[in-house]
């Protein structure tokens, strides 16, 4: 049963990426066709347009949500059979990536963000087989403690929005640095082929900014709920408030930095480069705090981690 759920996340979630990536390169054909002439030297420079191609349609939705729900169901049937817990980084990778898929869907319904569809279907897919891959991992012999179920879920979703935070800040450099070169492009004549034209299906970086900074404010929020359901279990468990291991050290590290930026954007409307450059080392630092210590145990040192 798992390898036919295995078989059918990947295969709708890898149909819907090919789909998208050629309906992309449809739409930047028809544009090279009609294309606008170049922007003059004086004029202001302006953010990327949405393309008329954007836009998931609502065949393309529903099976997103088909791809969803059996995902999900595979990631139950994984990671809790019958009554027990197995975990580790690959399944953490592919719960990430399943709750930013989803996130990415509710967003769409909002926002014209093929631009993002188009990586984040392709993560999803690959993410949705790594179980197969690496299959070293640990049963937890606590799993049914109701505060350990609730520690997992909040931390899991906090990381599915920090996932997509990240993938916002990606497309939102990619977008100012083009931003900064279309002047240039128009004195040479070109534009920057593929990259142009992806860039082109994002909305506003303004828009793409309110969204980005919304998913951290909800992600924070989260990420403070599973460092305090985590301190009430290991004082049910081990009777000790708090363990300082590599995790922890990480991921109060990755909160720290992620309320400092939210904390800079109030006080003094932090934005631009520097911002998204610090969005992106916080989420470096919380998937060291747990994916990444994860990985290094199981797969590169050999040995079970908790």
């Amino acid at each position: 049963m798992d390898i036919v759920l295995y078989a059918l996340t990947a295969l709708l979630y890898g149909g819907l990426a090919v789909a998208g990536w050629r309906a992309h390169r449809h739409g930047e054909a028809q544009t090279m066709l009609s294309s606008a002439p170049p922007v003059p030297a004086g004029a202001p420079l302006r953010s990327p347009t949405v393309s008329a191609a954007s836009g998931m349609s609502m065949q393309g939705r529903a099976l997103l949500f088909v791809a969803l729900l059996v995902h999900g169901l595979l990631l139950h049937m994984t990671i809790f059979p019958q009554n027990a817990m197995v975990f580790g980084f690959a399944f953490a990778l592919s719960a990430m990536f399943w709750l930013g898929a989803g996130i990415y869907w509710i967003e769409s319904f909002f926002f014209p963000l093929d631009g993002l569809r188009l990586l984040v279907l392709p993560l999803a897919c690959v993410a949705s087989l790594l179980p197969l891959a690496f299959g070293g991992v640990r049963v937890l012999s606590y799993a049914a403690a109701p505060m350990f179920k609730l520690h997992f879920l909040i931390a899991n979703v906090a990381y599915g929005l920090f996932a997509i935070a990240a993938l916002h800040a990606v497309l939102m450099l990619f977008a100012e640095r083009r931003l900064h070169a279309m002047r240039g492009a128009a004195r040479r004549g070109n534009g920057d082929g593929w990259l142009s034209s992806w860039l082109d299906t994002l909305p506003p970086l303004l828009t793409l900014e309110k969204l980005l900074f919304r998913l951290i404010s909800a992600g924070f929020v989260l990420l403070t709920l599973t460092l305090l359901s985590g301190i009430l279990f290991s004082e049910q468990l081990v009777d000790r408030a708090i363990k300082l291991d590599h995790k922890t050290v990480f991921a109060i590290l990755s909160w720290l930095m992620f309320g400092a930026l939210l904390t800079a954007r109030k006080v003094s409307g932090w934005r631009g480069r520097a911002a998204l450059r610090w969005v992106l080392a916080s989420f470096v630092a919380l998937l060291l705090a747990y994916v990444g210590s994860r990985f290094v145990f199981e797969v590169l040192l050999h040995r079970p981690v908790v």
